[in-house]
């Protein structure tokens, strides 16, 4: 995925509305952007974009599904590499922090826009592209558990829930403290945490690899 700054200028009507509307979107915010000034600054009309994407909310969505392509892509190639289901988890969460990292604006649009429900609709909508994303992170937590790496009594769902939502709110802090001029953690240190929760969630497997470590270099007690 290259950065928002460095990618190609768009030529067609489409192109030129997406790309404008993602900088809009990121600046001001979804309520507060006009279709007028997307379509301003897309240099063409209220009425291509209507035509394109029936209306504010189908642009976001567009936006949405094009970046989840991109990165499901990405996805697909890095998690075929590790040997372990948790080196795959880690690489899968890492891939979408340095996609976010590359492109700020999507990085907002997705960390503050994605969950929100718009107008009169009864519950929030994600784009399909980051629906198969969750998906292909919660098949891994189950291979994890049938292979014992991640414990199989914990509920997959809720499990897949945690490790998202840490990554989630971890890359929130971190650009929330550099637009405040704040002290923002490195990115390993997000690696490292999240490999101490993998740990922390632990099957039988390597729980009892530990435990048997744990036996052998303990010293036995004398009796007396």
């Amino acid at each position: 995925m290259m950065p928002s700054h460095l990618a190609p200028v768009p030529t067609s009507p489409r192109q030129r509305l997406l790309r404008a509307a993602k900088r809009l979107f990121a600046a001001n915010g979804y309520e507060q952007t006009a279709t007028s000034a997307i379509a301003r600054e897309a240099g063409t009309s209220e009425s291509q974009l209507m035509r394109y994407f029936g209306g504010k909310a189908g642009l976001l969505e567009a936006l949405f599904d094009q970046a989840s392509t991109d990165l499901n892509g990405r996805v697909k190639r890095v998690i075929a590499a590790p040997a372990t289901t948790r080196e795959a988890i880690l690489s899968l969460l890492q891939a979408i922090a340095a996609a976010l990292a590359r492109d700020p604006d999507l990085a907002t649009l997705f960390l503050f826009e994605g969950r929100r429900l718009r107008g009169d609709a009864s519950r929030a909508r994600m784009a399909n592209g980051f629906l198969m994303f969750s998906e292909v992170a919660r098949g891994l937590v189950r291979k994890g558990q049938a292979t014992k790496e991640l414990d199989a009594s914990l509920d997959s769902a809720a499990l897949t829930s945690s490790i998202l939502g840490a990554t989630e709110g971890m890359i929130r802090d971190r650009m929330m403290a550099k637009a405040n001029r704040g002290r923002a953690f490195a990115e390993r240190e997000m690696h490292r945490t999240l490999g101490a929760m993998l740990t922390g969630f632990a099957g039988t497997a390597d729980h009892n690899g530990r435990n048997a470590r744990r036996t052998t270099t303990r010293t036995p007690r004398r009796r007396k």
